[in-house]
Formats: structure tokens, C-alpha cells, sequence
């Protein structure tokens, strides 16, 4: 594969050459891992950046119809958007379904959008590990957005935060009162939160709820990157199309003010420090998974089974067997 071409068709905004660049770096094979990195250093330099929004939510929240009717806004305004949608993956068979592009049928047609579904492959937080690698491609693609669409599982769902300049939570009608808002984690990550499916029968509940969590986030304590008034909720219907204008001019307000006040590089180098640390973590989880090392975990397993030895023991004799010393 020649990287360097590969690298300028990306700038040229070549949708096909995002696409092949986005399987290689979510490629495990480590002559392609090796590409992956030197196409994303070649890249590092473009200068581009991009609206990244994260969005969460519980399965049947309508997410999909969300970010299609989302995107379909902002694209009738000249912007270019790019979805990376995370599918969870099977714990029993590693398969995905994929199927976020038929489900956003008229957003995949649309010649300023770019979806782009990826199995999450058991990857914990809601993401797959080579989403972020996937965003820095979108991002030097020449996309005004990036919208992060999560596996959507619940309260554990924060490393999308990691990612994102803009967090958005969506819940459904009669999703919970006042004392389920104040409940942490996934709440305090989000600069959004909105109340989808607020038409017809629901949404007098959309509007109940919409009121308990505004009461809920004024008893979170304040964060220094948000102004007055932030973070919020709001409902909204992605079918009706109504509540959207208003959820992009928040965020667009949202933006200039952390850029304005100097929260937004700031930031970004604080997630690029987290991403370093993390894939050195995911390095030093991979040494586990070399022949050696599998014969002596599978060597201890087998004793503490046996009951012939304590767990946490049997973990420190296994890295003292692979020369790995702990402090």
C-alpha cells in the first residue's frame, strides 16, 4: 500500500481513500498497524479540525433517526458530516450487525455525509478502540462535524468523552425522575442532555422529564468549562425534525465560549495525554497475549481452580514469571 498517495487522496477528500484508511487502522495485523501509524503521523500536520460530538444513549432511545435527521440539517447548511457509528459486538460469536447505514438511508445518500459503521468488538466504553485513529482521519477528510455514535449501554458509556468536544446524552420520555438524573458517571460527562421523542402521546412525558433532569443538573456542582447555564436539557423529536436548530445554536454557543475562554485547546491536549497513556496500556495488555505468557496464565489458572492457590497470589507469581515486577 502506498501510504503517501494514500495520505494525499485523504486531503483531496477522496471518500473511498477515508474509507480504506479507516480498515487499515482498525486492522489488528501489525504490518498494517505500523502503516496505520505512519499515515496518521503523516497526516498530523494538516491543520484541520472538526466539531466532534459524542452521543450516547439507551438501545431504542433513537439515536440513529436522531443523528440522520441531525445531520440532514446540517448538511442542507453546506457542512460536510461524518458518522462513526459503534455497534456492540456478540460476547459468544465477535460478530456486529453493522447496520446503521440502512437505518440512516437518507443520510447515507447525501453527497456531504460519510457513515462509517465499526464493531466495538468487546472494547469497554461504548467505542471501539481505533474510533479516536478514525475521527483523525474525518478530521483531515476536511468534515466540518464528526458525529460519535456509542454502543449505548448505559452508565459505564464515558471514554466517548475522551474523544469529543461536545458530549450529547439522549434519553426517552419517562426515563427516570429527578433522583435518577443526580445519579453519577454518564451524567456529569454530558454537555447535553436531550429528551427525544417529544411528539404526539409522549410528549407531555418528554416535557415532565425534560423538568426533572434541568432540576437534577442544577444540583450538580458546576463545572469551569461550562457557562451559565450549562450543562441543560432540552427535548426534542427526531422525527418531527423539531427541537434541532436549537440543539446546533446551543452547541455552537457552547463552542465559542470554551474557545473564547481557552477551555477548548486545553482540552484536546489533556485527550491527547489520555489516548498516550491508554495505548500504552493497550500495549502492555498485549505482551499478555504472546505463546509465553498464555502458557504460564493458563499454568496458574489451573492452580487457583484447584483451589491450590489464592488468586491474587497466583497473579503476582504469573508476573514474576514474565519478569514483570509491581511497585
Amino acid at each position: 500500500m502506498d501510504i503517501a498517495d494514500l495520505r494525499d487522496r485523504i486531503l483531496n477528500q477522496e471518500r473511498r481513500a477515508l474509507a480504506r484508511a479507516i480498515t487499515l487502522v482498525e486492522s489488528a495485523r501489525e504490518d498494517h498497524r505500523a502503516q496505520a501509524a505512519q499515515l496518521l503521523d503523516g497526516l498530523r500536520g494538516s491543520g484541520r479540525q472538526s466539531l466532534r460530538i459524542g452521543l450516547s444513549g439507551t438501545p431504542g432511545v433513537g439515536k440513529s433517526t436522531f443523528i440522520e435527521s441531525f445531520g440532514m440539517m446540517l448538511t442542507a447548511q453546506g457542512l460536510r458530516v461524518a458518522v462513526l457509528a459503534v455497534d456492540p459486538s456478540s460476547a459468544r460469536s465477535g460478530g456486529s450487525i453493522l447496520g446503521d447505514k440502512t437505518r440512516m438511508e437518507r443520510l447515507s445518500r447525501d453527497k456531504n455525509a460519510f457513515i462509517r459503521p465499526s464493531p466495538s468488538q468487546t472494547h469497554l466504553g461504548g467505542v471501539a478502540r481505533r474510533t479516536r485513529e478514525a475521527v483523525a482521519l474525518c478530521e483531515a477528510a476536511g468534515f466540518d462535524v464528526v458525529l460519535i455514535e456509542t454502543v449505548g449501554v448505559g452508565q459505564s458509556e464515558t471514554v466517548v468523552a475522551e474523544m469529543s468536544d461536545l458530549f450529547l446524552l439522549l434519553l426517552a420520555p419517562a426515563g427516570g425522575d429527578e433522583l435518577q438524573g443526580v445519579k453519577r458517571g454518564i451524567m456529569e460527562m454530558a454537555d447535553l442532555i436531550l429528551v427525544n421523542k417529544a411528539d404526539g402521546d409522549l410528549k407531555s412525558a418528554a416535557m415532565r422529564t425534560c423538568a426533572d433532569y434541568s432540576g437534577a443538573l442544577r444540583l450538580l456542582r458546576k463545572r469551569p468549562q461550562d457557562p451559565e447555564g450549562f450543562p441543560k436539557a432540552m427535548t426534542v423529536s427526531a422525527l418531527q425534525e423539531d427541537g434541532l436548530s436549537k440543539t446546533w445554536e446551543e452547541l455552537c454557543s457552547l463552542t465559542e465560549w470554551r474557545k473564547e475562554a481557552g477551555h477548548w485547546a486545553t482540552r484536546r491536549a489533556d485527550q491527547a495525554q489520555y489516548w498516550f497513556h491508554e495505548e500504552l496500556r493497550q500495549a502492555l495488555l498485549a505482551q499478555l497475549q504472546t505463546k509465553d505468557a498464555q502458557a504460564v496464565i493458563a499454568e496458574m489458572g489451573r492452580k487457583v481452580a484447584a483451589g491450590d492457590v489464592a488468586p491474587s497470589v497466583a497473579a503476582d507469581q504469573a508476573l514474576a514469571a514474565l519478569g514483570i515486577t509491581q511497585s
